[in-house]
């Protein structure tokens, strides 16, 4: 019986649909006269607690707390260059929202990275805002569960990190237009030269 759960009370534990949560119980119900144990996963930030049979965890695709390794790939991801594909805003939302509940840290990393904005950066639409805090949330209460920290030292952490990977992105990315300016202008300058060998002039 609760001897062959894969979780336990106490357990941190993601559910691909709501995100972190925390078994409090393994109980035993009657459902149209089978007995079923059932895993008992509370998600305080929603006030809702979820009951799935054991032999259901898997197909719910409910995983354990990432290992430090596993956050570590998410914090490299955040560190990556945005990918914004030059799609319509309907199609990118359908897939960032795939994303945030596929229960991959590293696709929740991914939809946070390309939709933060710094504070020089142009402002997002309510429905970027949206999808941004929700990718957020999500990796914010896991990072505080594997650091056992609170969720704002963790969010702070996250914020540090993308601040840090756009400063860097953008001074990057001013070098390479000077760069290509002084380029233009070398161009200019070789352009307005003799072109051919300088001829005698007839004695």
């Amino acid at each position: 019986m609760a001897k062959q759960a894969k979780f336990q009370p106490g357990d941190f534990v993601v559910y691909p649909a709501h995100g972190l949560g925390k078994v409090t119980a393994i109980e035993t119900r009657t459902v149209a006269g089978f007995q079923l144990d059932m895993l008992v996963i509370e998600f305080e930030k929603e006030k809702m607690t979820l009951r799935i049979p054991l032999t259901k965890v898997g197909a719910a695709g409910l995983r354990g707390l990432s290992s430090r390794k596993d956050m570590q790939d998410a914090m490299k991801t955040l560190k990556g260059r945005v990918r914004v594909k030059r799609t319509m805003w309907s199609r990118r939302a359908q897939e960032y929202e795939s994303k945030i509940n596929s229960g991959s840290l590293v696709q929740v990393a991914e939809v946070v990275r390309d939709l933060y904005r710094n504070a020089e950066q142009p402002d997002q639409s309510y429905s970027e805002r949206q999808i941004y805090q929700a990718a957020l949330e999500r990796l914010t209460r896991e990072l505080a569960a594997v650091d056992r920290t609170d969720e704002e030292k963790a969010q702070e952490k996250l914020e540090s990190v993308l601040s840090a990977a756009s400063t860097a992105a953008q001074a990057a990315a001013a070098e390479a237009e000077a760069a290509a300016e002084a380029d233009d202008v070398n161009s200019d300058s070789d352009s307005d030269g003799d072109d051919g060998d300088p001829k005698e002039e007839a004695a």
